[in-house]
């Protein structure tokens, strides 16, 4: 009887939460002691177990809430697992051309609905939280704050990594959690950071004011590489730009803060209500910046000036020109006007049909050994199998399974196009390469992927930048020491000198190809050899190179 009294008083016991361990397990409330045996099981080796598993605790929480502290104490030790597993979910769809397919799509959603939940759950806990004010209380809702500001970023940088158009009210809800951090006067209060890697303090306005240079980074246009560089450069920077409210009459910059409007920075002159408007200083953040390219241009390292050791002086350089503008807010003029267009362009992908929709005849490859001539030429793009290509044209095109994409046209400029696909057509990725057929010409033009996005009704708007000059198709293999005997041709371009621009004479080639003064046979009417010298663009598939004749040897 003694030891069945002394087993009542003990599940009776309150559990280190305050919460009676018992009653928490049946009522499904998860104490300190359960919610952190669930976040130290996980099996972070199965991100997609492990994300199942902190989806249920979010839902607990949600639904059962514990006390406060307890709260915000388990969300605060799930940070470090929930971004490891995520980021690990993430390559499911991160790098991947549009559309999505069917599981990178899936992947990609979960994630969001993560993100947005772990948002929902510390607004949550900030409501909940109805101590008395005191110095740890004002502490508690800065820490809060700025995890909802932090996680409901992560839903649109999420978003500009699957280059998705973002959904209603992402940043109307930032805007409301920077908002409530001004009202408890707690916007600049320091607040560890325990996912910071040099373990360094923040606030809530270094987090909004991060998501709001990435934003103004334009991260569509961006490859992912360059969108992880700002990202963190706009999270070491941040501290630097300070948030006004605006005094009615005084002159405005180009961009502010709408509080009202679902948008990151809007243009000033869209904003009617100047007490829902923040304007950003960015005076000192514009000298660090111009310290940095000096300092760069000097010949020191990216890790001496503070840019991190995972990016080259070069990559860094091109992506501190391209924010020195708008992290100025300053705006640049177009170099080249843009201007309202109809018509359908039509656009091919791929070497082979590049290639095909160009030359405007089948590749074939040709014997090593052969004599070459004006009809060894013909006879490398010909058809062996037809008496008359020109009749067969077509019919082949279809047994080679190649087609072009129907795309509308935007708006165009002299150098590139704006279009919008919204029928199914082939997967497209950024800075891939490509062949437009614009909706006024009859030549195809060579050109690459500069911006991309997914419209939320599953179209496509691209950004499309031409390269300079009329391509010629040609056929190239590498020659001398560093080729293998017998290399085949493979399908290439060419691209003359455009004077007018600046542009000089290149050769496109399959991504890989380049090294510094290898050597090439190029065959069109005749066989020529060249030397590579340096890469003028690049993207995922290809590399545009400049090139010299090569002397016999």
């Amino acid at each position: 009887m003694g030891t069945e009294s002394e087993n009542a008083d003990q599940k009776s016991e309150p559990g280190p939460s305050g919460v009676d361990s018992a009653s928490a397990a049946e009522e499904g409330t998860p104490d300190l002691q359960s919610g952190l045996r669930i976040i130290s099981r996980l099996p972070l080796n199965n991100p997609q177990v492990a994300e199942s598993e902190l989806d249920r605790l979010l839902d607990n929480l949600l639904q059962n809430p514990p006390p406060a502290s307890v709260y915000l104490n388990l969300l605060e030790q799930m940070r470090m697992p929930l971004h490891l597993v995520e980021e690990e979910r993430a390559r499911h769809y991160v790098h991947k051309p549009l559309p999505l397919g069917d599981d990178e799509e899936s992947c990609f959603q979960q994630v969001i609905a993560t993100w947005s939940k772990v948002a929902r759950t510390y607004a949550h806990c900030l409501k909940l939280d109805t101590s008395p004010d005191s110095i740890e209380h004002t502490f508690r809702d800065a820490q809060i704050l700025h995890r909802c500001l932090h996680y409901a970023g992560l839903v649109i940088v999420e978003h500009q990594r699957a280059r998705r158009e973002l959904p209603h009210g992402a940043w109307l809800g930032l805007h409301a959690y920077f908002t409530q951090a001004e009202k408890k006067g707690v916007a600049t209060l320091s607040i560890p950071d325990s996912l910071d890697p040099l373990g360094r303090s923040t606030h809530c306005t270094a987090a909004y004011v991060s998501l709001l240079l990435s934003e103004q980074a334009s991260p569509y246009s961006l490859s992912i590489r360059d969108q992880t560089l700002v990202r963190r450069w706009a999270s070491n920077w941040a501290p630097l730009v300070s948030l006004h409210a605006v005094v009615p009459g005084e002159p405005l910059p180009a961009y502010v803060v709408d509080l009202t409007q679902d948008v990151g920075l809007c243009a000033s002159s869209d904003s009617l209500q100047t007490e829902q408007v923040r304007r950003l200083d960015t005076s000192h953040l514009s000298l660090q910046l111009g310290q940095i390219r000096q300092q760069l241009n000097q010949k020191m390292a990216p890790s001496q000036t503070g840019l991190g050791e995972d990016c080259t002086a070069g990559q860094c350089k091109r992506l501190l020109a391209h924010l020195s503008t708008p992290w100025s807010q300053a705006q640049a003029p177009r170099k080249f006007r843009r201007h309202a267009t109809t018509g359908i362009a039509k656009v091919c992908l791929g070497f082979d049909e590049m290639h095909y929709y160009i030359s405007g005849r089948e590749f074939s490859q040709q014997d090593h050994d052969y004599t070459y001539s004006r009809q060894a030429f013909e006879n490398l793009f010909a058809f062996p199998l037809m008496d008359d290509p020109a009749q067969q044209l077509q019919m082949r095109q279809q047994q080679l399974g190649f087609t072009v994409d129907q795309w509308e046209v935007v708006n165009q400029s002299a150098t590139g196009f704006r279009l919008m696909r919204r029928i199914v057509g082939k997967k497209i990725a950024h800075g891939q390469l490509l062949a437009i057929c614009p909706h006024d010409g009859v030549n195809f033009l060579l050109a690459h992927v500069t911006w991309l996005m997914q419209e939320q009704g599953g179209g496509l708007i691209a950004g499309i930048a031409a390269l300079p000059g009329i391509p010629q198709a040609v056929a190239a293999r590498p020659i001398g020491q560093d080729a293998t005997h017998n290399e085949l041709y493979r399908r290439a371009f060419i691209l003359p000198a455009v004077p007018t621009i600046g542009a000089e004479q290149s050769l496109v080639i399959p991504q890989g190809w380049y090294r510094a003064g290898r050597l090439f046979e190029i065959f069109s009417d005749t066989a020529r050899r060249v030397k590579l010298l340096h890469v003028l663009d690049d993207g995922p598939d290809f590399e545009r190179v400049s090139f010299v004749e090569a002397t016999s040897t």
